[in-house]
């Protein structure tokens, strides 16, 4: 493997890494209750979720991977759709 081949995997090793724990972290710090009303899946199903593609992303080593690729495009859903309806709702009391 060339020195460009080696930086690329290591770039998108990094990327995919950080993109993982961004998900899995927000997952975490979001109310329950929005994921509910939301109408999303619940907050220990995407907590669950994230967390298994940060491990696999580790362990993997590489984002070009059999469990790498779906381990990234989950973050990324829960990124993309997921975070903006839990985010939206308002928070707290209405008073």
């Amino acid at each position: 493997m060339g020195v460009f081949d080696g930086w690329l995997l290591f770039i998108l090793y990094v990327a995919s890494q950080a993109l993982t724990v961004w998900a899995f972290a927000d997952a975490l710090i979001r109310p329950a209750a929005g994921y509910v009303a939301a109408g999303k899946l619940t907050k220990p199903g995407w907590a669950a979720i994230t967390g298994l593609a940060v491990l696999i992303i580790f362990w993997m080593r590489t984002p070009m991977s059999l469990l790498g690729l779906p381990a990234v495009i989950a973050a990324t859903v829960y990124l993309v759709d997921v975070r903006p309806a839990v985010r939206g709702l308002p928070r707290g009391n209405s008073w």
